[in-house]
């Protein structure tokens, strides 16, 4: 006797968030997750860096930021906020989520 709910259940639930996840990654392309210190040596190699941030976390409010740098993306986290160069465009966003 079937009851309306689809096959398999918690199972096919977890399937489709990890078919959800892997589609997000696939269009997001390649993401580097690096320190503070890799995040602004990297913005420093930039000629006018442009930085998403925003302030995340569950428990812990980090402040995260995001670049974009030869084709790949970088981002970090960070308790406290981190020093930018002088010429950083900044936009701040509500929230970054990342796959």
């Amino acid at each position: 006797m079937s009851n309306g709910a689809p096959a398999g259940g918690a199972a096919g639930a977890g399937a489709a968030a990890a078919a959800a996840i892997a589609r997000a990654i696939k269009a997001s392309g390649v993401i580097v997750k690096v320190d503070a210190e890799n995040f602004t040596a990297v913005l420093y190699k930039m000629e006018s860096p442009l930085v998403v941030t925003a302030k995340g976390g569950f428990l812990y409010k980090d402040f995260v930021y995001l670049t974009s740098y030869k084709g790949l993306a970088f981002y970090t986290k960070n308790p406290q906020p981190i020093e930018l160069p002088g010429k950083t465009e900044l936009v701040a966003a509500k929230k970054i989520w990342i796959p």
